[in-house]
């Protein structure tokens, strides 16, 4: 008897726990922020492969990959498989790591946008640098993971704010300074959500009202 007790016990908890486990449908637009795997270490030779892979995903708002992403969801996706621990939106993701001027841009540095009002501070767009003027980024525009040049887009030269990096250039040192605090970041994981998936439909607006 007690040990049909236990089992039923047992039974019965675990369909609570699967109960409570059980994934949301993917919905538009998606909010849940998904914490991406460590697959790698910090190396621009990583980031390199990760943007690769992703080049021509759809830009969907509010996705952090791996089949879609918006602006500061491919940069929180890059860096968070490499063990760098980012904010998820581009206006956080501003306020850490050390500043740098347009000019001494590296690799893998992170490129902030916002309206072409200089006196404006805020920020709207986050792309990654690569050297000689290009950068890529997930644009709402394009409504893909694309590259970019300065010289060929120079509205986006205006548009620059500031300048961050994570990622010292010798790769032996994280900058993980915060100018400014936070707001609290809840993160889940596909067992709880369901992201953007290939072969869904996309959605009419980039961004939605």
């Amino acid at each position: 008897m007690k040990l049909l007790f236990s089992f039923t016990a047992l039974l019965l908890s675990m369909l609570i726990f699967n109960g409570c486990a059980q994934k949301k449908p993917y919905r538009y637009p998606n909010y849940d922020i998904i914490k991406p795997e460590i697959t790698c270490t910090p190396k621009r030779e990583n980031i390199q492969e990760l943007l690769l892979s992703y080049l021509g995903k759809p830009y969907v708002w509010a996705e952090e990959g791996p089949d879609a992403f918006d602006c500061s969801g491919l940069t929180y996706n890059i860096y968070g498989q490499m063990g760098i621990k980012i904010p998820r939106i581009a206006s956080e993701q501003a306020k850490m790591g050390k500043r740098v001027a347009f000019k001494d841009l590296y690799y893998g540095d992170l490129i902030f946008f916002g309206s072409t009002n200089r006196r404006s501070r805020r920020i709207n767009h986050v792309g990654i640098y690569l050297g000689d003027g290009w950068f890529a980024h997930a644009s709402s525009k394009d409504r893909k993971v694309t590259v970019s040049h300065f010289d060929k887009e120079p509205r986006y030269v205006k548009r620059i704010k500031l300048c961050r990096r994570y990622l010292s250039e010798d790769e032996r040192e994280k900058y993980m300074t915060c100018h400014a605090p936070l707001k609290k970041m809840k993160i889940t994981t596909n067992r709880y959500t369901t992201p953007w998936k290939a072969g869904m439909k996309l959605p009419k607006r980039a961004v939605p009202r």
